[in-house]
């Protein structure tokens, strides 16, 4: 039998200043200023709030639609993670109620050590930086839609996924 590294985490709610360290949160609060008034009056308007990093020449910008089934909240097991070493991915909540955001630092394998989970709502955003290791979605309550900003060159250095030795073992509790 191996000996296991078994770590639990508990997810706590996504803000600006706690997810910082990995990439930016879209979300239009007072933060943001007043915006500009537009059409007609009826909207405004708030330029450069983020930026979806590029970090290859030649990547295109992919725009790509996910659909994710909704899993009962409770404990998760985090076993695969991935990362975009030279963009930034934005992730856009189209109807979601709310979703959980795990990510971690790491160069050729997330630092568990560095691993944090957030409970995101409908309305927020998120976009990993450049070589952020993530899981992928996991979302809550109804079948949820996001759209994704993604820079891509059709290499696989597009998408690098990892899968956790099984002596180690990471859950996640909601």
């Amino acid at each position: 039998m191996y000996p296991r590294d078994v770590r639990t985490y508990v997810a706590r709610p996504l803000t600006r200043e706690a997810f910082a360290p990995f990439g930016h949160v879209l979300e239009i609060t007072p933060a943001l200023g007043e915006g500009t008034s537009v059409n007609m009056g009826t909207a405004r308007r708030h330029n450069a709030v983020l930026e979806v990093e590029n970090l290859r020449p030649n990547a295109k910008l992919n725009v790509a639609a996910f659909r994710c089934q909704p899993s009962t909240p409770g404990k998760f097991p985090v076993v695969e993670v991935e990362k975009h070493p030279h963009s930034g991915q934005l992730f856009v909540p189209l109807n979601a109620t709310r979703y959980m955001v795990a990510v971690a630092h790491g160069q050729d394998t997330p630092d568990l050590d560095t691993l944090e989970v957030f409970l995101a709502h409908g309305r927020q955003g998120v976009c990993y930086g450049p070589g952020i290791w993530h899981q992928p979605m996991i979302v809550f309550d109804v079948e949820t839609d996001f759209s994704c900003f993604v820079w891509e060159d059709g290499t696989k250095e597009d998408c690098i996924p990892y899968l956790l030795p099984h002596d180690q073992i990471v859950t996640v509790e909601l």
